[in-house]
């Protein structure tokens, strides 16, 4: 079927998609260049300083979890476009703050943003995608991800050394407060420039023909995998094969969740969803600057640590684009997670002896890096990829919304008590804990997830169904 399969176009609907991404990533990673001078301007001890790390987090749970219902019920494209609002009204919010509250405010409201796009981006994406081509397109959502954060990492770093040297000369009252006074405020707001031209773009992609074959929108469905699978002959096998699979399935979404196979499923999806977050990853993304400030950097070289860490995110998912489908989901998460493993205890013996043995702090980055890499390379590559694909499509936004509940709860406890796990376990301790979190999440993915590469979302649903 691949000479049926039109690919740039397949290509361009998963890009503009993907932009999501781009500000799930951009939104999650700014924080950790303001976090010092936020709790500088507003007296934030470790609890608060822990709060307003995890209030947008808190955005994310109540985002996901209406996310899936509002995707089955209005469609992937119209919460698309509801996420891309939220992103700019937050940035512009956090932009004019007046003060704490309101800026906590305004981060929820930009986390509802991420928690909704996290769902109906990848979602969106595998519906539209052929099966051979599947991964390397969702994945291209975590890449825009990994953009993010490198993206952020980088207007962190050039706004933090404008305002000291460029910035003055601003005679604009507001814009002057924004880029020299208090920095941190163009860091969250320059985020209004992305989530508008998302929001352009949405209006020109079609809605999911797969959604539109479960609400009875056969014309418009077949006109969307016409193009995308060149041919009507092949279109048509398509949309019958989704016809047959819907037709079997019960009526009611909730009595589907409980089916035995597919309860299995949502229960291993939401399992490794939020085991992930307990490997360090965010631990890593949010407070790198201030751990290596804690090691005796300065804000600006810390900032500097924090592009590399990025700029390896990056190129780690950028592999993983061209391998996942090669490779296979497990394969990576293997090699992976067992290199996590050992970074983390390197990082913990660098925190440990690091000191006594005289080591250079450019040594901790490089190990920082390759724990990113080999993360990227693997989980946040894969977590998306599985979740995507791993349930019936009645069933499928709302089985997401479970499994992406329980991913940001695990990114919300992270965010709120690494700065207290950093204090009373001690930086060693707190990696140490990390890589033994590893261990079960490997288990899982050996024994209870099936390799799904190759294989067609009907095929997948099958599969749990038996």
């Amino acid at each position: 079927m691949k000479q049926d399969v039109n690919l740039k176009y397949i290509s361009f609907l998963s890009v503009v998609a993907a932009l999501g991404g781009f500000l799930f990533g951009y939104d999650t990673a700014v924080i950790s260049g303001t976090i010092s001078q936020v709790s500088t301007q507003f007296n934030l001890d470790t609890i608060s300083q822990g709060w307003y790390v995890g209030c947008a987090l808190i955005g994310c749970i109540l985002g996901v979890s209406v996310a899936g219902l509002l995707s089955d019920k209005f469609g992937r494209k119209r919460v698309l476009i509801l996420a891309a609002v939220l992103f700019t009204i937050s940035a512009i919010g956090c932009a004019i703050s007046a003060n704490i509250s309101e800026l906590v405010f305004y981060r929820i409201i930009g986390g509802i943003g991420i928690g909704i796009v996290s769902i109906a981006s990848p979602l969106y994406i595998s519906e539209i995608s052929a099966a051979e081509y599947r991964g390397r397109m969702v994945i291209l959502y975590q890449l825009a991800i990994t953009v993010g954060f490198f993206g952020a990492y980088l207007v962190n770093f050039g706004l933090l050394n404008f305002s000291a040297n460029g910035a003055a000369s601003i005679t604009t009252p507001l814009l002057n407060k924004i880029f020299h006074i208090e920095a941190w405020r163009g860091m969250l707001g320059i985020e209004a420039i992305p989530a508008f031209l998302f929001l352009v773009c949405i209006f020109f992609i079609p809605e999911s023909p797969r959604w539109l074959i479960l609400k009875n929108r056969e014309q418009k469905a077949t006109k969307t995998l016409t193009r995308i699978f060149r041919t009507e002959e092949t279109a048509l096998y398509e949309m019958n094969e989704t016809k047959k699979v819907v037709a079997s399935e019960v009526k009611s979404e909730w009595k589907t969740l409980l089916k035995p196979g597919i309860k299995k499923a949502v229960l291993i999806g939401a399992a490794i969803a939020i085991l992930g977050q307990f490997m360090g990853v965010n631990a890593v993304l949010y407070y790198g600057p201030t751990i290596f400030e804690n090691n005796g950097l300065s804000g600006g070289d810390s900032l500097f640590y924090q592009v590399m860490v990025g700029l390896a995110n990056m190129i780690a998912t950028i592999i993983a684009v061209f391998i996942i489908d090669k490779v296979g989901r497990k394969k990576l998460i293997y090699y992976g997670v067992s290199a996590m493993i050992v970074f983390l205890i390197l990082i913990a013996i660098y925190f440990s002896m690091g000191a006594t043995w005289g080591l250079p702090a450019i040594l901790l980055l490089i190990f920082f890096m390759a724990y990113i890499f080999s993360c990227a390379i693997s989980i946040s590559a894969v977590i998306f990829v599985l979740l995507s694909e791993m349930y019936p499509i009645k069933v499928r936004g709302l089985a997401m919304s479970i499994a992406g509940f329980s991913l940001w709860v695990g990114t919300y406890l992270i965010g709120q008590l690494t700065p207290w796990l950093l204090q009373n376990l001690t930086p060693s301790g707190t990696f140490i804990l990390f890589a033994f979190m590893c261990i079960p999440y490997m288990l899982i993915i050996w024994k209870l997830v099936p390799e799904t590469t190759g294989k067609s979302l009907e095929e997948i649903e099958k599969y749990w169904e038996r």
